[in-house]
């Protein structure tokens, strides 16, 4: 052997324990071929030219031979025959211009990493919203309305959503692509209003990645309260940026263990609450409805039950995350479906049961509702109130500590939610472009590193006066979810009415709606009467609710006889407003519905500088970037085992 070649061997052998790292730090390097859509929608004259060459030369969703780079070559030659406008009307476009094909197109085709399995999507569904929004916000839903409030507003809410999940099930199986509620808002509905429904569900994340980190350290702070908050805002926001740097499938096995995590401590709930309800309190006995009849079944009447609404939304924010995640799905047809289904146990059971069984174990005057230290305080829970209530000493900090998984899974879902939809609206040109930089492990690594960054709002936890700063960043995504939801059924409607006036059929459709066009409408008309709701009880507040001082303990009532704790201090969560000059009301206002305002702004503000029109049923798109049926003879012998299963597992089928 030669001495070159010995030093080369030596080189090799040197080398060889740095592959890994090596191979690691290329796998965030952007990989030319790779992005969240192939080729970025066009907003102007030349590049709406440029993009047309591509789509006629097989550059689309249909694929071709030519390279990524090839296409890129394309995009950047600037002498380019327009195509897609007409030459007359060329210079009424201006120099701004969308063009709705190549956007249909452009998110046809995702780059992601698709890793995610059946099993992730379903306890995605199941669990995956179950957060503060069950744990400690339905403690304000309670003082609120009462506990009859809070099952009739739960219940409607979640029929509503059930009808949603229905109609984006239909959709995502059908268009498993990138962006989806901004993609089907842009395709079926208007480009302005996909816009405005991207931006706004980014945001709604993004700020719900610092409550929850809030959350997170002020439940923490149940063992320890001598160390600073922001000990814990840094572990948990270090935990959740790990998560999702990882790769999507990590994310999925996260959130499949947190959610049975979750999915173990209500049901275990749901049975000691049965306990307690029988055995009753210590020295009480059985209890039944006892708080059902004192304080009573509603609280403020019919605007408390308005003021539920919004809070049982917010607590079933993330189930439509299904929807989002198909574009990162193994196995859309077979696995959206099944998760899509599993909205409805978790509805009846995690929802429903859970919440009746608060109304029976906690009144809705209890002291504890009245005065959290912030909105995002777990000491308000009504679950660990009633436990603490029973006499039982260890289980409160049990559940304490699955509220501490909830809020981290709930903030690993907002990373999620929030880097997927700004990384496909940056490859629409609706977000800097930058967002949509994908590794070579097919993770929108810029996305996610800006979302994180959002979650140093979290150090406000050690601010004197943290819940006004949080109360402002709930009310920019307070209504997000309603919007979204809507949206959702909106797209649903005129798609199937562009399916109909095509003349296809309903069969030609791998996952239909159970609930059907009627769910929609349905869907649609009970977010708008939400909105409405919300809209009255922002303008015309709840009066303040004050304690009894009998119904305080002992300290508490003494500082509030003495003037060192004030009646106010008892209503910081929002459920009773001073109103006492119209400043007071402007600034209610807006705390309770600022959303509106925004998306409203968003969408009149895209649609008068790009031009963009509805969409007209005829011109809808129901080609691009659906994902075709099986061939025949695969479908033909899945209905001949449908036939053979027994009825029990034909209705399991159609539940599950």
């Amino acid at each position: 052997m030669s001495i070159t070649s010995m030093k080369n061997d030596s080189l090799v052998d040197e080398d060889e324990p740095s592959r890994p790292i090596r191979r690691w730090l290329e796998s965030f390097r952007r990989d030319p071929g790779r992005r969240i859509t192939p080729v970025s929608v066009v907003h102007s004259i030349e590049e709406s030219n440029r993009a047309s060459l591509i789509l006629a030369n097989g550059g689309g969703f249909y694929g071709s031979h030519s390279s990524a780079s090839d296409r890129m070559s394309a995009l950047s030659n600037p002498s380019v025959i327009i195509q897609g406008v007409p030459p007359g009307t060329r210079e009424g476009y201006g120099r701004h211009y969308f063009d709705l094909h190549a956007a249909n197109v452009n998110t046809a085709n995702s780059q992601l990493s698709r890793e995610l399995k059946g099993r992730h999507l379903q306890m995605i569904a199941i669990g995956g919203s179950i957060g503060t929004g069950l744990f400690v916000a339905s403690g304000q839903s309670l003082t609120a309305g009462g506990p009859a409030s809070l099952l009739i507003a739960y219940s409607f809410v979640g029929v509503m959503l059930y009808c949603t999940c229905q109609a984006l099930g239909e959709l995502a199986v059908a268009f498993p692509v990138a962006g989806s509620f901004s993609a089907y808002s842009t395709r079926f509905i208007d480009p302005a209003w996909g816009f405005a429904m991207g931006w706004n569900y980014a945001l709604q994340w993004l700020i719900v990645l610092p409550l929850e980190l809030i959350a997170a350290s002020l439940t923490a702070g149940y063992w320890n309260t001598t160390h600073s908050r922001a000990i814990y805002v840094t572990i948990f926001l270090a935990t959740i940026v790990i998560i999702n740097l990882f790769s999507v499938k990590t994310y999925g096995e996260a959130e499949f263990i947190f959610s049975i995590i979750k999915i173990i401590a209500v049901i275990g709930f749901i049975l000691l609450g049965i306990v307690i309800n029988i055995g009753g309190f210590p020295d009480e006995g059985y209890m039944g409805g006892r708080f059902w009849q004192h304080p009573g079944a509603f609280n403020n009447g019919f605007k408390g039950l308005c003021c539920v609404f919004v809070t049982a939304a917010f607590a079933f924010t993330g189930t439509e995350l299904v929807g989002l995640a198909a574009a990162e799905t193994v196995n859309p047809r077979k696995s959206i479906p099944r998760a899509i289904k599993q909205v409805f146990w978790r509805i009846s059971l995690f929802y429903i049961v859970s919440l009746g069984l608060i109304g029976l174990l906690v009144p809705y005057n209890h002291p504890d509702l009245l005065g959290p230290e912030s909105v995002a305080d777990a000491s308000s829970s009504p679950f660990v109130i009633a436990i603490e209530s029973a006499g039982i000493s260890i289980l409160p900090g049990v559940m304490n500590s699955v509220i501490l998984v909830a809020v981290i899974s709930v903030g690993n879902s907002a990373v999620f939610g929030s880097s997927r939809t700004l990384a496909a609206l940056a490859d629409q040109r609706q977000a800097p472009r930058i967002l949509g930089y994908v590794d070579r492990r097919g993770r929108p690594l810029a996305a996610i590193i800006a979302s994180s960054f959002f979650g140093l709002l979290g150090y406000l936890a050690d601010l004197e006066h943290q819940t006004h700063v949080l109360q402002w960043l709930l009310a920019v995504g307070g209504l997000s979810s309603i919007f979204t939801w809507a949206s959702i059924c909106l797209a649903h409607i005129r798609f199937r009415r562009a399916w109909a006036a095509k003349g296809r059929s309903l069969s030609q459709l791998t996952f239909r709606s159970q609930a059907g066009v009627l769910g929609s409408y349905i869907g649609l008309i009970s977010n708008l009467l939400v909105l409405i709701a919300q809209l009255w009880t922002a303008a015309w507040p709840i009066p303040p609710t004050f304690p009894d001082p009998k119904d305080l303990p002992p300290h508490e009532a003494a500082d509030l006889v003495t003037g060192n704790k004030m009646p106010t201090d008892f209503t910081n969560n929002g459920i009773g407003v001073m109103i006492e000059s119209p400043r007071d009301i402007v600034h209610n206002f807006f705390l309770q519905y600022l959303c509106a305002p925004i998306v409203i702004t968003m969408y009149f503000g895209y649609k008068f500088w790009y031009r963009t029109k509805i969409v007209k049923i005829e011109e809808i798109d129901l080609d691009t970037g659906r994902r075709r049926n099986l061939p025949i003879l695969i479908l033909e012998r899945e209905e001949e085992e449908k036939k053979a299963w027994p009825r029990w597992k034909r209705v399991y089928k159609f539940l599950c």
